[in-house]
């Protein structure tokens, strides 16, 4: 592909507009032992230089979702249904060949498991400089130069040294630097992190967040921040969403969303996160497992481990929580939820 038909395919859109619509997203894995209905009517909206986060336990969704935006999941067995627009073009409705025009140059990805997602045979330097000899026909040298600068820009000390080592060579913190410049190669206007400090010490997580963030000032791209990591999301997101059961169960900003919790489920995160201000409690794990994305329980797929759950009689009209499945509404100012009772959990 000519530098000139990746300009043409990824052309900006204009001020002010969304970069990444997604509506009413729909993944199932569809096996024989049954469907597993893992993205359930996800939609969100990314403008430039935002970071939203996407939180949830192991299992809400969080992942698919982002692979099903990438166009990365095999299809089949998923089933992928719903909208998903990159600056205003239905990603769904493209051929193959024009979602890989995007993904790069528009849409990049961080995996949340570098030393998997990086190939032990090739060296670092070979891997990021495949972005250019790719996208936009670069020689070996000159990709191999442009590695360099990556690898520099992204603070890996010696990088002119270190561009032909491999991946085992380098630390679990430099490994997933390595993943970023290649990420941010052709400068993406999203950016997708799929839980990027997992396994790293905390001093590496803040500093490999920091970095994103000084990325993200320095390109204006919005990123998508997927973790289960409340103290990561408390520090560099703007707005956030929070996944069960592959589904966005509440949404707002941070400091909303942190300070007065409007979903049961999104109360008892907050409440299962150490507090230095109440040294020697005991922290308040969520009851019960997460559903099994086979067979969600009906009505409200939190109910079966919800505190604030009313069953039977003791429910309003249309608001049995076993039964009624809640929409995802307003429930304050800028505040969404799916639950039947979120102004009772916010207290009002």
């Amino acid at each position: 592909m000519t530098r000139s038909e990746i300009i043409s395919s990824t052309e900006p859109a204009p001020t002010g507009a969304a970069l990444l619509e997604v509506d009413d997203l729909y993944v199932e894995f569809r096996q024989r032992s049954g469907t597993v209905h893992a993205v359930n009517g996800v939609s969100y909206s990314l403008a430039p230089g935002q970071t939203l986060a996407i939180l949830g336990e192991s299992g809400s969704g969080k992942s698919v979702s982002a692979q099903a935006i990438m166009g990365i999941l095999d299809t089949p067995p998923a089933v992928i249904t719903g909208g998903i627009r990159f600056e205003g073009r239905d990603m769904l409705a493209m051929q193959p060949e024009d979602q890989r025009k995007i993904r790069g140059p528009g849409i990049s990805m961080i995996f949340q498991d570098a030393l998997s997602a990086l190939n032990p045979v090739y060296s670092v330097g070979w891997q990021i400089g495949e972005m250019f000899r790719v996208h936009q026909g670069a020689s070996r040298k000159e990709a191999k130069q442009r590695a360099i600068e990556l690898m520099d820009r992204v603070r890996i000390p010696a990088a002119a040294r270190r561009v032909n080592d491999y991946p085992h060579q380098f630390s679990g913190g430099m490994r997933q630097r390595v993943m970023i410049a290649m990420a941010i190669a052709l400068d993406p206007r999203i950016l997708i992190a799929d839980e990027p400090t997992t396994a790293l010490d905390v001093t590496v997580q803040a500093q490999v967040m920091d970095l994103l963030k000084d990325l993200q000032q320095e390109t204006g791209m919005g990123l998508i921040l997927i973790t289960h990591d409340l103290g990561v999301v408390n520090e560099v997101a703007d707005d956030v969403a929070v996944m069960y059961a592959g589904r966005i169960v509440e949404r707002g900003t941070v400091d909303d969303v942190f300070t007065r919790p409007a979903h049961p489920y999104t109360e008892g995160l907050m409440k299962s996160v150490p507090q230095v201000e109440a040294k020697g409690g005991r922290l308040q794990p969520i009851v019960g497992q997460p559903p099994n994305l086979a067979a969600i329980p009906s009505g409200c797929p939190f109910h079966p481990r919800c505190a604030h759950r009313r069953l039977g009689a003791a429910a309003a009209p249309g608001r049995e929580c076993a039964t009624d499945d809640p929409p995802l509404r307003l429930v304050a100012p800028g505040r969404e939820a799916a639950c039947h009772y979120s102004e009772e959990v916010l207290g009002v």
